[in-house]
């Protein structure tokens, strides 16, 4: 059955290269997906001869089934690059074409860019829900100790949740991380001439000269330490390192939700006294204001500006579950 299986994918590959030649506009990225539609049909005829060595029926043809289908109708409509990373998770090589890989370094240094912004934006969701939650509850006059209840309340279950969506989000992609590293593992294996080519197709993709090409390839999967990491990235589009660990993922989500939630509900934990409210928004509002200030980091904008639109949606937010809450107080 696992030979029946890699026959169908090199087919279902070879058939949706041809879907991809031609729809593609850049000459070089046509050629590219042609010359591995080649190598597609190439290797499941490697498999078809396996499983006739194996005395298994081979398949008469190639039946796409309906996932295939409609991702070849959304790349006609839409245009491959858009699609490249479905097609990478459907292991379509040549991915790597419509993404850059930069030095070691560098990447490093955007994994941890991107880590932190990850944090910053899970501190804001947090901040956000919970002010909105507190005002809500206090639009409807409800009393101190309440609204330290719904406060806390308001924190786990959002960070829970946050957690568990962060968990099945990254656990869902290092799955599928982990699938095409298996299989591009077992076909270098398999048959690493054919690998060799198609790196080499890849990298003439890129307007490298065949003859380096080929020696690049060479070189490159010759180095058992690197040979795999080289075909998922450049083949597949896919980064070896972003399989990240879920649970890290789960409590890094959990800590920065809960960070920010905790801030409005700070002044209520201190005392019962009048003002408590007006300190809650009033630091909400300075937290709120220098996150979009560290935010403009990310996106190279205006940070005053950027503190000023992130205050604005806070504002939004926790104005409407107030008025909600004091309508639902005064029906009560």
């Amino acid at each position: 059955m696992e030979i029946y299986t890699s026959w169908w994918e090199e087919k279902r590959s070879a058939y949706l290269y041809a879907i991809m030649a031609k729809n593609e506009k850049n000459m070089l990225h046509k050629k590219l997906f042609i010359d591995l539609k080649n190598a597609a049909e190439k290797q499941a005829h490697i498999w078809e001869k396996k499983m006739q060595e194996s005395t298994l029926q081979s398949p008469i043809e190639f039946v796409p089934d309906i996932r295939t289908r409609l991702v070849a109708t959304l790349v006609t409509l839409l245009g491959t690059e858009s699609m490249h990373t479905i097609l990478s998770a459907m292991k379509i090589r040549g991915m790597s074409v419509f993404t850059r890989y930069h030095s070691e370094h560098k990447h490093t240094s955007l994994s941890a860019s991107s880590n932190l912004r990850a944090a910053v934006f899970g501190i804001n969701d947090g901040l956000i829900s919970n002010m909105s939650l507190i005002l809500g509850i206090a639009g409807a006059n409800a009393n101190q100790n309440f609204i330290i209840l719904a406060g806390i309340a308001g924190l786990l279950a959002g960070a829970c949740s946050m957690a568990a969506g962060e968990y099945i989000s990254v656990r869902s992609q290092r799955e599928v991380f982990e699938y095409q590293i298996a299989i591009e593992k077992q076909e270098l294996e398999e048959y690493p001439e054919e690998e060799i080519e198609e790196l080499s197709l890849i990298y003439q993709a890129r307007n490298v000269p065949k003859t380096e090409a080929d020696k690049l390839a060479k070189l490159m999967l010759n180095n058992p330490e690197t040979g795999l990491n080289t075909l998922v990235r450049e083949e597949l589009g896919l980064n070896p390192e972003d399989l990240v660990s879920p649970y890290g993922a789960m409590i890094s989500s959990f800590i920065s939700f809960a960070i920010g939630a905790i801030v409005p509900l700070l002044p209520f934990l201190l005392g019962n006294y009048s003002w408590n409210l007006l300190i809650s928004m009033v630091i909400t509002a300075i937290t709120l204001s220098i996150i979009g200030a560290i935010l403009s980091l990310f996106t190279n904008r205006n940070p005053i500006l950027l503190g000023l639109r992130m205050l604005s949606v806070g504002m939004v937010a926790g104005t409407l579950t107030f008025f909600i809450g004091k309508l639902i107080g005064i029906t009560v």
